[in-house]
């Protein structure tokens, strides 16, 4: 697979995973929507990383690429850098915390957030 193919994959991956987020949600299941808007967003991310020549494996990889190359200089606004980095925190805390039961409160905001963050790495990633 090239890059080019492996970046579409990626991409789309994401839309996908965001109407997963979408079905999840009308059945109140928040820790695995919690889940699957980060994976919307790690998706998209690791498509705009491929498509800047970068190759990285593992999430923490990505954040840290992502904040360091993008974020940092302003290429991705600060608010949406933070929204990649709480989606990333109530993913782990709603995966492997015992006990931890999110709640739409925690989770609704987050999705005007993830289309938004959608859209802003559309725009990279086709330019």
């Amino acid at each position: 697979m090239n890059s080019g193919e492996l970046i579409k994959y990626r991409y789309l991956r994401a839309l996908e995973t965001c109407e997963e987020a979408i079905i999840l949600a009308r059945e109140n299941h928040w820790n695995t929507t919690a889940n699957r808007l980060y994976y919307t967003c790690f998706y998209a991310v690791s498509a705009l990383l491929l498509k800047k020549g970068f190759s990285i494996s593992t999430h923490n990889g990505v954040k840290t690429e992502f904040h360091t190359s993008f974020v940092k200089f302003g290429i991705i606004p600060k608010q949406l850098g933070r929204t990649y980095s709480r989606l990333f925190n109530l993913r782990q805390e709603g995966d492997y915390m015992d006990f931890k039961r999110l709640e739409k409160e925690d989770i609704d905001p987050f999705f005007q957030e993830a289309k938004e963050f959608i859209a802003f790495i559309t725009t990279l990633i086709n330019s």
